[in-house]
């Protein structure tokens, strides 16, 4: 596991919550996408179920085709595990320093992609219409001097793009450095 679920912010200095943290870092939180995002495996899991389920009710009288359907059940779920783990082991981790983003690539890959919290311009979410309204989720886009962070599919965007201005904010104050969230005296 890449952190640690009951972390406080009382943390003891020589405690590390996930892979890679520095000393003196503390982890603020951890977030995913929700749980739409992996729907490409309930497709497949569905449609190879389906489709293997189409031949016996056409041949009804050859009983050897009524195993097809628990051969399309097993790919079916063999493909829904594959996204299920590409899915659970992506993670992004907020740190009193930096934004962490791991991405799973296949079931031995990963991508770590890290900003500093400090370099952060501007953060902002979208919901897309009545079904991320319903279902609770969007896209949060993190920008920077380099380019765009774009997250899509995150579960409760307006909590993290809260927490992600809060850390931002706090970040940058720590600093001492003069960024988005301080006016300038004219």
């Amino acid at each position: 596991m890449y952190y640690n679920d009951h972390m406080t912010k009382d943390s003891t200095e020589g405690r590390q919550d996930f892979e890679g943290q520095r000393p003196g870092e503390e982890l603020l939180f951890v977030f995913r996408k929700h749980i739409i995002a992996m729907r490409k495996g309930f497709y497949l899991l569905l449609g190879s179920l389906v489709i293997t389920a189409i031949p016996p009710l056409i041949w009804q009288d050859n009983l050897e085709l009524f195993w097809l359907p628990v051969g399309g059940l097993a790919l079916g779920l063999l493909l829904f595990f594959y996204h299920f783990i590409m899915w659970y082991f992506s993670v992004y981790i907020v740190t009193t320093q930096r934004l962490r983003q791991i991405t799973q690539k296949g079931f031995f890959g990963k991508d770590v992609i890290e900003l500093r919290l400090s370099k952060i311009q501007n953060i902002s979410y979208n919901i897309p219409g009545f079904s991320g309204e319903v279902f609770k989720f969007g896209t949060i886009v993190i920008q920077t001097y380099v380019g765009d962070l774009v997250i899509h599919n995150v579960e409760h965007p307006t909590k993290i793009y809260n927490k992600l201005q809060d850390a931002v904010a706090d970040a940058v104050e720590d600093n001492g450095e003069r960024g988005i969230y301080e006016e300038t005296d004219s």
